[in-house]
């Protein structure tokens, strides 16, 4: 059987459109039915174009989508089932929104599709009926049809590594790394915290899944040569401090070359020996969650964090040479319209490298979106604007303007001419090139969203605003 991957992009301009490196599901479900003997081809939009001429050679076309790229996927999946192809759709959005993603596909799996892709394949096939699926959902008549969830968390030990040469362009699609080619490696899934904006915990849970040592190594001797930079995709890489030192250790003893980064929270730098493993087997930055300098902001995303110790433990990790990119999220009820010079002064205070300064976004499946929409705050919902770059909730204290505005000011205050000079001086070229480069992106960003600007400049305080605004897009596929 001839199957197409498909992850579409954005369609609108965000601050990772330069950084293009694909999210896994699709092409572990590809290696999988590679091994299966299926012919597979997966193309991550981010990184090339999809070949239609593949795409009408294909049994059957599968779109892993989130929120913010759902207009997109929607719309690709229309295309393809008017030439007659079966579509299936996947990914956090259509797990949350089944029966929205149904009206434009023919079938949609919901949660992790690891074991449940091979049951809908063999249903494809003819050797099972679609109702022994577990988490598939569809129409038919009219009617939703919506199979039991698969009762088990997937155990991610029995997974292959994902094959990366599966997508379309990937080994030439290089990155904010230098020469280096960055690759994604992923060694754990799940969380245990569950922050109220964050979606992660819905879809995989909170109990953490870990691959051994021996597993993850076998992928990473692969990479072991200067020329590549491997990202650990963890949501917390150091969430078990001693998992992460056992994967270090082995890593120093086979001498590995690459250089690597992660997500990890600020406490990982409470273990001194984990920081000298992450220097030592040369972690080049970590990316930090820190959300908020403010504490009652922090307690309302029920992060359980105090901004004293964070700022402690980010000066201590620069002490060991690791950059640190500090990620904010603005909008919280807490914040005000100066919040962007507490995250600024917050982020000089604690040397922090470089920073991103989030919209707060209420996607579905979070607290956050069910809480702001049983409340009626939801202004828009074309889910192109999900891409935490843009308000789409209305703020108690802020207009919608205020808010937007907080984000670019939090870049452009962050991001001057003295923050260059400061790392020239330390010899660090990579944070000094950085003031450059988010700047014309912010540039960039507000020409091509003048017109998304000047709507919401117009729009009326929050207690004047009773109903929701749905703005749509149209998305065009080429």
């Amino acid at each position: 059987m001839k199957i197409v991957f498909i992850e579409p992009k954005s369609p609108n301009f965000h601050i990772y459109s330069h950084f293009r490196l694909p999210r896994l599901g699709s092409v572990l479900l590809a290696t999988k039915a590679r091994n299966l003997g299926h012919s597979v081809k997966v193309f991550v939009e981010e990184i090339s174009q999809i070949d239609w001429k593949s795409v009408r050679e294909a049994d059957l076309v599968a779109i892993s989508t989130i929120t913010s790229t759902a207009p997109r996927a929607y719309a690709i999946a229309d295309r393809v089932r008017r030439m007659g192809i079966s579509v299936l759709m996947g990914g956090p959005h259509p797990t949350y929104m089944p029966e929205e993603a149904c009206k434009y596909c023919d079938f949609v799996l919901t949660g992790e599709a690891d074991e449940t892709f091979l049951q809908f394949l063999e249903f494809f096939e003819g050797k099972r009926a679609k109702e022994e699926v577990q988490g598939l959902v569809w129409l038919e008549n009219r009617e939703l049809h919506r199979n039991r969830n698969q009762e088990k968390l997937v155990d991610v030990e029995l997974n292959p590594a994902p094959d990366l040469s599966l997508i379309s362009g990937f080994h030439h699609s290089k990155i904010f790394t230098g020469s280096r080619i960055v690759v994604p490696v992923q060694v754990s899934r799940g969380c245990p915290h569950d922050c109220s904006f964050c979606s992660v915990t819905g879809m995989f849970g909170r109990k953490i899944r870990y691959r051994s040592v021996e597993n993850v190594m076998e992928e990473l001797r692969k990479y072991n040569d200067s020329k590549y930079h491997v990202f650990f995709y963890d949501d917390n890489f150091a969430a078990s401090p001693r998992r992460a030192k056992e994967l270090l250790s082995a890593m120093l003893e086979a001498k590995t070359k690459f250089t690597w980064s992660a997500q990890m929270r600020v406490d990982a730098g409470r273990d001194r020996q984990l920081l000298e493993l992450m220097k030592v087997t040369r972690c080049t930055s970590i990316y930090a969650g820190i959300e908020s300098p403010n504490p009652a902001s922090l307690r309302e995303a029920k992060k359980r964090q105090e901004p004293e110790e964070m700022k402690e433990l980010l000066l201590l990790m620069r002490k060991y040479g690791i950059s640190v990119h500090g990620m904010f999220v603005i909008g919280f009820d807490s914040d005000g319209p100066d919040c962007w010079k507490d995250i600024v002064n917050f982020a000089k205070s604690a040397d922090i490298g470089t920073i991103q300064a989030l919209i707060l976004t209420p996607l579905p499946g979070t607290r956050t979106f069910s809480q702001m929409d049983s409340e009626k705050r939801i202004l828009f919902r074309d889910w192109s604007l999900y891409d935490s770059h843009h308000v789409v909730f209305k703020h108690p204290s802020m207009t919608a303007s205020q808010l937007q505005s907080c984000q670019t000011k939090a870049h452009m205050a962050f991001y001057s001419f003295s923050k260059f000079i400061k790392e020239i001086r330390r010899g660090n070229l990579s944070d000094a090139i950085v003031p450059f480069y988010a700047r014309a992106m912010q540039f960039k960003w507000d020409k091509q969203n003048y017109i998304y600007l000047k709507a919401i400049k117009l729009m009326k305080p929050f207690k004047e605003i009773n109903v929701n605004i749905d703005i749509k897009v149209p998305v065009t596929v080429e």
